[in-house]
């Protein structure tokens, strides 16, 4: 499967359907994946989760319409899905910066956001090892931060270095670095934690349930070579994976001067 084909045709229904309800159901059948995995593909590609991209297409067209057509503010907040004007004018006003009633007089300050096209013959990336293990429960001890899709590449080393210098000398190397997914629908907001399996004093106690994982390691723990990792991942294992994933954290476990990536997935079995 082409990836890129079947991402350029996801782009094309939703071009169809702006004007009605999308179903992420229906969208993650393009590539043939489950729905944790096409938003997780999609926002790593692009920087943005799927909703916001579809919001602001919405918004992009509404101000066209606004300009162009003599429709009512009220047809136009109903046609690109939203419950009521107000919200519209208030969603509008965010992304073009001036209210719906000024259009007409100021077409120049509207925003235009394009329709995503993707490059289809990238070349593909090699096949990557992994393994299935069923591990935990685990109780593990550590902090996190906020973080996003576009600037996670630099929070997490950011904060791991930070946490190190806090806690290293006293406790040593941290087990485990974890990514947690908050509103995965809705936007693309993140956590990053570092963790230990000790209790520490003053870190905060995190449970994750029993899972099975694939397991992808990484001879190194360097924060270049996992975020690769993960990157291949997602972009050549995932399309074509056969599990089911889990909308768990994911977890990057430091040993042995090593890195297990680990990603929760359904039991295969069933």
């Amino acid at each position: 499967m082409n990836l890129y084909h079947s991402l350029n045709e996801m782009m094309e229904y939703i071009e169809q359907h702006l004007e009605e309800e999308i179903h992420m159901d229906e969208l993650s059948h393009f590539l043939g994946v489950n729905e944790y995995t096409m938003q997780k593909l999609f926002s790593l590609l692009c920087g943005i989760s799927l909703t916001e991209y579809i919001r602001k297409r919405r918004l992009s067209n509404a101000g066209a319409d606004l300009y162009q057509s003599k429709e009512k503010l009220i047809d136009i907040a109903f046609k690109y899905q939203y419950e009521n004007p107000t919200s519209f004018s208030r969603a509008f006003e965010k992304f073009h910066g001036i209210k719906p009633s000024q259009v007409k007089d100021h077409p120049e300050n509207l925003k235009l956001f394009a329709k995503l096209v993707f490059q289809e013959d990238v070349p593909k990336t090699p096949n990557i090892e992994y393994s299935i293990e069923k591990r935990g429960p685990l109780v593990l001890y550590g902090k996190g931060i906020a973080t996003t899709e576009s600037t996670i590449g630099q929070d997490a080393p950011r904060f791991f270095q930070e946490m190190l210098q806090q806690y290293d000398t006293r406790f040593g190397f941290f087990d485990y670095g974890m990514t947690v997914y908050k509103n995965r629908f809705i936007d693309d907001q993140f956590e990053y934690w570092v963790l230990y399996e000790k209790e520490v004093p003053s870190l905060i106690r995190y449970e994750i349930p029993a899972s099975n994982w694939l397991i992808f390691r990484i001879p190194s723990q360097e924060a270049k070579d996992i975020q690769e990792t993960t990157h291949q991942f997602y972009l050549s294992f995932a399309p074509s994976c056969r599990y089911t994933l889990r909308d768990l954290p994911e977890l990057e476990y430091y040993h042995d001067s090593i890195t297990d990536f680990m990603i929760p997935i359904e039991d295969p079995s069933t």
